[in-house]
């Protein structure tokens, strides 16, 4: 399907660039959501960070379009699941989730 915007109206192009533009950000959270799913709550994995080098941490939480991570130090990392790569046996240096407590607010 071709549409030949030459012909469109201002209001127009402006209405197909708006569908557009929600069109791409569908899509993007549909790849985000899954990237999420190959990672599971619990599981190990690591990131590189300008500045911070290879960070290890534990996926706690699935956001809308990240994933929040914590480091055995107790830093919060929001990162996008693209990102991610699970740890492998050798390099994992968390023992137990013994720090990690989970909180349910609605019950």
């Amino acid at each position: 399907m071709k549409i030949e915007i030459d012909k469109l109206t201002e209001k127009e192009l402006i209405d197909l660039n708006h569908r557009i533009v929600e069109r791409l950000k569908f899509l993007e959270s549909i790849r985000a959501h899954a990237g999420m799913m190959e990672f599971s709550i619990g599981e190990s994995v690591l990131f590189s960070s300008p500045g911070h080098g290879e960070i290890i941490g534990v996926l706690v939480k699935y956001n809308k379009k990240t994933v929040t991570v914590i480091t055995e130090e107790g830093q919060k990392w929001n990162v996008s699941p693209h990102l991610l790569e699970k740890v492998k046996e050798s390099k994992q240096r968390f023992k137990t989730l013994d720090n990690v407590i989970e909180i349910n607010p609605k019950g």
